[in-house]
C-alpha cells in the first residue's frame, strides 16, 4: 500500500521543498533522483528507466517547436527595454485622459499589447507597475482600482497570443494527446500544434479584455471619485498616438496574423517578431550596442531558466511515472462520480491552488503531463482543455493572498498604496475571469469554434 502512495509523497515532497525557497528546476531534479534511488535499493524501481533520461534531453533542446520561447522573450525584452511600450502607454493615457476613465482604459489596452508581446506576467505586471501606477495615483485614481487593474492586466499574457505560455502548453499537450491515442490504441499523425491554442485563445482573450474596460467603464460613469478624468490640455494629438500605437500593434498582427492565415508556424513567427521589434527600435532610434547586450542577456537567463525547469520536469515525470504515477491518477479519475465533468473540476480546483505557491511554467511542466493524457483519453478537446488551464492559471495569479501579480506589484508600489488595497482591487477582476471561466466551461465552442473553422 506503501508503494502505491509513493507517487502522491513525491508531489508532496516537492510542494514542500518548494515552500522552502529552493530553486524549481533542481527541486524537481533532486526529489525525483532521491526517490528513485530509494526505489532501487527497495527494489520497486526499474533503474534501466533512467537511461531513458539523456534521450529525453536531447529531445527537449531538439523541439522545434520550443525555439519559439526565446524569440518570443527576445521581442518582449527587446519591446520593454526600447521604452516601445513606456511611449506607447504615455501617449495613448494622454489622449484619453479627459475622458472618465480614460487612463484606466488605456492602461488595459496598452496592457494587454505588451502581455502579448512579453507573454511572461512578472515582467508586464512590473513594467506596468512602473510606468503606469504613478500617473494613476497623481491623476487621482483610487489605489484599489488602480493596482487592481495593472495587476489583472499584467495576467492577460496567459491567454492573449502569441503567449509563451500557450507555446509551452501546446506543446506539452501535444505529447499528452499522443500519449492518450496510444493508450486506446490510436496511432494517428495527428497532433495539436501551438497555433490550435492561439486560435482557440482569441476569442475568450478578447472577450475577458472587453469584460475589463466595460468594468473600468461602469466605474467611471458610476463612481467618478474612483477613475476622475483627466484636463484635456494634457491631451496629444490623434497623429502622434497613431505614430506610436501602430508600429507595436502591427507587430503583434504580423505575428499572430501570419499563423492565423498558414503563413508560418509559430516559431516562424516569433522569429518575424524579434526581427520586427529590433527594426522597430532601430527605426526609433532606441537600440544600441548596450543595450542590446542587456536584451540579450535577460533573453538568456529567461530561456535558461525555462528549459532548466523543463528538464528538471522531465525527470520527475519519468521518475513518477516508473513508480505507477499515470496509472494511479487515471484509476483516480475514473472511479470518481460524475465522469469527465467531476475530473474536469477536480484538475480545476488542483491547478487553481497549486497556482499559488507554483508559476505557470512548473504547473505547465510538472500537473500537465500527469492529468493531461488521462483526460484527453477521457474524451476532452485537446484545445478546449489548454485555454481553460490558460485561464484558470492566470486567475491564481492574481487570487489573495499569495497570487503571484500581487507580489509582482508590491515589490514597486509606493508604500502608500497599502497590502490590502491590492487585494480589494483585484477582486473585481478576479469575478470577471471567473465568469468567463464559467462560460468556457458551459460553451466550449468559444475555444474550439474559431480552429474548426480555419481548418475548413
Amino acid at each position: 500500500m506503501l508503494i502505491e502512495l509513493i507517487p502522491l509523497l513525491m508531489f508532496a515532497a516537492v510542494c514542500a521543498v518548494l515552500m522552502l525557497g529552493y530553486s524549481v528546476a533542481f527541486t524537481l531534479a533532486g526529489v525525483a533522483l532521491v526517490f528513485a534511488g530509494f526505489g532501487i535499493v527497495t527494489g520497486v524501481f526499474e533503474p534501466n528507466l533512467l537511461r531513458t533520461f539523456p534521450s529525453r534531453i536531447y529531445g527537449i533542446m531538439a523541439n522545434y517547436t520550443l525555439v519559439a520561447v526565446p524569440l518570443f522573450v527576445f521581442m518582449g525584452t527587446l519591446l520593454e527595454k526600447s521604452r516601445l511600450a513606456e511611449e506607447l502607454l504615455e501617449n495613448m493615457s494622454r489622449a484619453c485622459r479627459s475622458l472618465p476613465g480614460g487612463l484606466g482604459l488605456s492602461v488595459i489596452i496598452v496592457g494587454a499589447l505588451l502581455a502579448a508581446s512579453t507573454g511572461i506576467v512578472g515582467a508586464t505586471v512590473v513594467t506596468m507597475g512602473l510606468i503606469s501606477l504613478p500617473t494613476m495615483l497623481r491623476q487621482g485614481y483610487h489605489p484599489s482600482l488602480a493596482a487592481g487593474t495593472i495587476c489583472a492586466t499584467g495576467t492577460l499574457g496567459q491567454i492573449i497570443p502569441p503567449s509563451i505560455a500557450l507555446v509551452l502548453l501546446g506543446d506539452v499537450l501535444s505529447n499528452a494527446y499522443q500519449r492518450a491515442q496510444l493508450s486506446q490504441g490510436i496511432f494517428s499523425p495527428e497532433t495539436l500544434s501551438v497555433g490550435d491554442l492561439f486560435v482557440g485563445a482569441l476569442i475568450p482573450g478578447l472577450v475577458l479584455v472587453s469584460l475589463y474596460l466595460l468594468y473600468m467603464l461602469l466605474v467611471a460613469r458610476w463612481r467618478p471619485t474612483l477613475a476622475p478624468a483627466a484636463p484635456s490640455e494634457e491631451r496629444i494629438s490623434t497623429g502622434r498616438l497613431w505614430l506610436s500605437l501602430v508600429p507595436v500593434s502591427a507587430l503583434i498582427i504580423l505575428v499572430l496574423g501570419s499563423i492565423l492565415l498558414g503563413i508560418a508556424t509559430p516559431t516562424e513567427a516569433a522569429g518575424v517578431g524579434a526581427l520586427g521589434a529590433a527594426l522597430l527600435a532601430l527605426l526609433k532610434g532606441k537600440l544600441d550596442l548596450a543595450r542590446l547586450k542587456e536584451v540579450a542577456r535577460s533573453t538568456t537567463m529567461t530561456s535558461a531558466m525555462i528549459f532548466t525547469i523543463l528538464i528538471g520536469a522531465s525527470l520527475f515525470s519519468l521518475v513518477f511515472r516508473g513508480f505507477g504515477g499515470e496509472e494511479l491518477v487515471e484509476g483516480f479519475f475514473h472511479q470518481l462520480p460524475g465522469g469527465v465533468f467531476t475530473a474536469m473540476l477536480v484538475v480545476m480546483v488542483i491547478i487553481f491552488l497549486l497556482g499559488f505557491i507554483l508559476d505557470f511554467i512548473e504547473i505547465t511542466f510538472v500537473v500537465v503531463p500527469i492529468v493531461g493524457p488521462v483526460l484527453l483519453a477521457m474524451g476532452v478537446d485537446p484545445i478546449w482543455l489548454g485555454i481553460m488551464i490558460a485561464l484558470n492559471l492566470q486567475t491564481s495569479f492574481l487570487t489573495p493572498p499569495f497570487g503571484f501579480a500581487l507580489f509582482y506589484l508590491r515589490g514597486v508600489a509606493p508604500a502608500s498604496v497599502a497590502t490590502s488595497a491590492l487585494y480589494r482591487g483585484v477582486i473585481p477582476f478576479i469575478v470577471l475571469q471567473l465568469l468567463v471561466l464559467c462560460a468556457l466551461a458551459l460553451w466550449p465552442g468559444l475555444a474550439t469554434w474559431l480552429p474548426q473553422q480555419l481548418s475548413l
